[in-house]
Order: C-alpha cells, then sequence, then structure tokens
C-alpha cells in the first residue's frame, strides 16, 4: 500500500487519487479479487453523514459571505475598533474560527473570510508572510474547534465513543492558543490604517444587521435546544442543523444570494474534502480488511508509553501532511484503544490530538491550508519562509497538546461543562 501510494507520488497524482491508488493496491495484495469493488462501494458511504455536514455548513458559510455578510462584520469591526489594536486582533481571530469551527475545515476559514481579514491585518502593517502565518495556526485552530470536528468524529465512530463532552475540552486550548497566536504575530502591529482597510473591502450597501445575525441566533438556538429540552427537542443532526440555517440564511438576503449559483460553486469547492473522506472509508474498510489495520493497532498498543509521547508530536502532523483526514483513522483509533485502555481519558486525550493534526495541513505533500492560505494572502516568498514564521505557535500548540494527552485525567473537569 506504501508502494502504490509513493507510485502515484511519482506520477504526480492527487493525494486523494494517490490514496485511491494505495487502496486498490491493498485490496490486490489482501487477494480481494472481485470483492474489491464491494470494498470500495462501501467504504465510499462510511463518512457520508460527516460528507454532507461539509456540504450544508459550507453551503450556508457561502451564502453569509455571497449576501456581504463577512465583509459587514469585518467594515464594523474596524470602524469601531480601529484604535484599539489588541482587541482588533482578537476579533479578527474570532471571526477567522467561525467558518472553519461550523464546517470542521480549516480551508474554508480561508475561503470565506481569509482576504478579508488579511486586507485588515494589512492596514496594520503586518508583513504578508506574517499575515500569512497568523491566518494558517487560527485556521487551523479552527477546524479543531466545537461543534465539528473531524478527527474527533471519525475517531469516535472508529472506536464506539460517543461524540459528546467536547465541548469545552476543545474550545478552552483553542482560545488560549488563538490569543497568544494573535498577539505573538501581532507584536509590532500599529493601530489599523481605517481608511486603507476600509478601501480594500467592499461594503454590503443596505445589509442589515438583523440579515447577517438572524442565522447565526437560529444555528445558536438549534445546537443548544437539545441541551436545553433534552426530552422535548428533537436531535436533527448537524447536517439538518445547517440547512435550515442556511435557507434562513438564503431568506434573509435573497435579493442579494442566487442560491443555485452559490451551491454548485460550493460542491466544486468541496470536490476535494469529499473525494477525501470518501476515499479514507474506502482505505479504512480495505486494511480492515487486509489485516494492515491491525498490525499498525499492534505496533501502536504494544509500545511503550514513553516512546509514544515521543513519537505523537511527529507522527500526528506527518500524517495529516501524508492522508489528510485518514490520519485520525489510520492512527487515531488504536491510538485511543490503547490510551483507553491504560485508564486515559480519550475524550480530553483527543481533544489535545485535535491540536496536533491542523498543523500537518501546513506540511507537504498535502498542505491542504498552508498553500491555500499562501495563495490567498498573496505571499510570493518561499514556502520554507512561511513556515519557519509559524515556529513558536508551533512549537507552543504542541505543548500544550502533550499536556492535554500526557495528563489528560488532570483536565477531565473540563467535561463537565462541555
Amino acid at each position: 500500500m506504501v508502494g502504490a501510494y509513493g507510485l502515484g507520488k511519482f506520477l504526480k497524482f492527487s493525494t486523494e487519487l494517490c490514496m485511491f491508488v494505495a487502496v486498490i493496491g491493498g485490496a490486490i495484495a489482501g487477494g480481494a479479487g472481485f470483492d474489491t469493488f464491494r470494498h470500495i462501494a462501501e467504504g465510499s458511504v462510511t463518512y457520508l453523514d460527516i460528507g454532507l455536514i461539509f456540504v450544508f455548513a459550507t453551503i450556508f458559510m457561502n451564502v453569509i459571505k455571497e449576501s456581504g455578510g463577512t465583509n459587514y462584520i469585518v467594515r464594523k469591526i474596524i470602524g469601531t475598533f480601529h484604535n484599539k489594536r489588541i482587541l482588533m486582533l482578537i476579533l479578527l481571530m474570532l471571526v477567522i474560527l467561525v467558518p472553519g469551527a461550523l464546517t470542521g475545515a480549516g480551508s474554508i476559514s480561508v475561503l470565506v473570510v481569509g482576504g478579508t481579514v488579511a486586507a485588515a491585518l494589512n492596514a496594520m502593517g503586518l508583513s504578508k508572510v506574517r499575515i500569512s502565518a497568523l491566518i494558517f495556526i487560527v485556521a487551523g485552530l479552527s477546524a479543531a474547534a466545537p461543534p465539528v470536528n473531524i478527527w474527533a468524529m471519525m475517531t469516535c465512530a472508529g472506536t464506539a465513543i460517543p461524540y459528546v463532552g467536547f465541548t469545552m475540552p476543545l474550545l478552552v486550548p483553542i482560545l488560549i492558543l488563538g490569543l497568544f497566536s494573535v498577539l505573538f504575530f501581532g507584536r509590532g502591529a500599529g493601530n489599523i490604517d481605517k481608511e486603507k482597510a476600509l478601501k480594500e473591502i467592499p461594503d454590503p450597501k443596505g445589509l442589515s444587521v438583523w440579515s447577517v445575525a438572524v442565522p447565526f441566533l437560529v444555528l445558536i438556538f438549534l445546537l443548544g435546544a437539545p441541551r436545553i429540552w433534552p426530552f422535548g427537542f428533537p436531535v436533527l443532526g448537524l447536517p439538518l442543523v445547517f440547512a435550515i440555517c442556511a435557507l434562513v440564511a438564503w431568506l434573509m438576503n435573497f435579493k442579494r444570494v442566487n442560491i443555485l449559483k452559490v451551491s454548485k460553486e460550493t460542491v466544486a469547492q468541496l470536490t476535494p474534502l469529499i473525494a477525501t473522506t470518501a476515499v479514507v472509508g474506502m482505505l479504512i474498510q480495505v486494511m480492515s480488511f487486509n489485516g494492515v489495520k491491525g498490525l499498525i493497532s499492534m505496533w501502536i498498543v504494544t509500545a511503550p508509553l514513553a516512546i509514544v509521547w515521543i513519537l505523537l508530536p511527529f507522527i500526528i502532523p506527518i500524517s495529516e501532511g501524508l492522508l489528510t483526514y485518514g490520519g485520525a483513522m489510520v492512527i487515531g483509533i488504536p491510538l485511543i484503544w490503547m490510551l483507553n485502555s491504560n485508564g486515559i481519558n480519550p475524550v480530553i486525550v483527543l481533544a489535545g490530538l485535535s491540536l496536533l493534526w491542523p498543523l500537518g495541513d501546513g506540511l507537504p505533500p498535502t498542505a491542504l491550508i498552508g498553500r491555500l492560505t499562501v495563495s490567498t494572502v498573496g505571499y510570493k516568498g518561499s514556502y520554507g519562509s512561511f513556515l519557519k514564521e509559524c515556529v513558536v505557535p508551533w512549537i507552543v500548540i504542541t505543548a500544550v497538546a502533550m499536556i492535554l494527552v500526557i495528563f489528560a485525567n488532570k483536565f477531565s473537569f473540563l467535561m463537565m461543562v462541555g
């Protein structure tokens, strides 16, 4: 399977196609024969629910963007807080966090608000390499933020752990690390040049605060109602919740938004991500069939804890750089089994690991968020210089993640409010 993946890379296939070639290679090597087609079909729908979350959450955010909502929010922040540098940086951090937190994909944060936030940061006097690093780090954190954390969802699905209790174990460290990152990258920045920033961000004429706020208020209600009235309000599921919110956002802005055009563009935009979730399902299906998954699991389960702690900061980001979300299934599942069997809280461990996986989105060969960020910001320097700029927050995030993983039981109190 490794050889098949390497062959795909040699032939310059996309990461998704390389993983598919590895699936075919693994099935043939395992003697699947014509059953290969069955494994491909079954595996492709393993994460159908996660794909639906991607689609409807991104349609929701794209309707907000198309209506001018993101420009409206950032312009309001600039107009109100242009002379308060630290507060500006914190609010821009929250703007980046929201799209990724709602969709589970940091790339969506970059696509939806990256350009707008970059214009604001540029007006504060930050260099393009520093702007790129800031947006990459915070967008990566947004993908791990609740309510939608795809790495945790996939791992939970493979370990029969319910995806509950993650809110505060994820939210608290992400807010702390996001705050550190924007203040670190924002050092030396001046107060924003209000006129310069507003000139670079289009003004959505006639857009009201309610047009922007109501869809988010509906989202908060639909996410919170089942917790407030657990036996009196139906659990709609995240895909339906985001579909309803997308409909509300369109009804609030139907004169501004062509919903069919937005839907088509969203599907085209998400094709690589949907392909990734489908091929990851195939990969796990075939690895379960031919025993590779069991082999990797055995290696991890029998490894000394000290070795696991040393290797995790390297293995987790590298697995994301190679396999994107597939790393959660290949490494995350046996790791959670092993740590859980040692009496270590799996929810807190997953929260810690979820801080490491987004870092891999800046590593080749995929570099999903990193490449997209550099392109969106317009940074023309070397990719190595961009990664070098990320080193300090990268180390801090890694340290916090490992503290959560190693001392997971000490942080179990976070689940009481999560």
